[in-house]
């Protein structure tokens, strides 16, 4: 079959069946996680702002002695609570400007879990932790929506710019 002929029904059922198991399997590992940046509460704001620029991520994960969880600082927090506040990134820590105790997701947990929560609670980085609430890494935005473009290559790479998203009913094979 070329590529300009009709799409043969059969491979776009076999096709949608896929990005629809994707969708609703897929569990966070396939996002392929960057490694978190843990610093203690005590840190200062300037040390987690430097981390981040160096790490090329949106947030650091707060953890307490015994290395678990116990609260994240992202980039809204650079604008929110310290820029915003006319704070000094030197002398403030992140103790007080962090979100303590945030929700925290697993590498097992599935993807559609994450878009969810992403969704509703318009986190755009969530970290995740094992077992004892220690972080393995964080997710983003930017990772689901790689990920997505991964389902959706010919929809979304393609798009020129005025390209309006075809409904899924109505999107070709190619």
């Amino acid at each position: 079959m070329s590529r300009f002929d009709d799409p043969d029904p059969v491979e776009v059922e076999a096709e949608l069946h896929e990005i629809k198991g994707a969708l609703f399997d897929d569990r966070i590992t396939a996002l392929t996680p960057a490694d978190p940046i843990c610093l203690p509460d005590g840190a200062s704001v300037r040390e987690a702002i430097e981390r981040m620029l160096a790490g090329r991520q949106a947030g650091v994960l707060v953890v307490d002695g015994a290395g678990r969880l116990a609260g994240i600082f992202t980039e809204r927090d650079v604008l929110t609570r310290v820029a915003g506040r006319g704070l000094a990134p030197e002398a403030t820590r992140l103790g007080q400007v962090m979100t303590a105790n945030p929700e925290a997701l697993s590498t097992g947990d599935r993807i559609a879990y994450a878009i969810h929560c992403m969704s509703v609670a318009g986190y755009r980085t969530i970290p995740l932790v094992d077992a004892d609430r220690r972080p393995v890494g964080v997710v983003t935005v930017s990772d689901v929506l790689r990920w997505l473009a991964g389902l959706f290559p010919e929809a979304i790479l393609n798009l020129r710019p005025g390209d309006a998203l075809k409904r899924p009913d109505e999107m070709d094979a190619g």
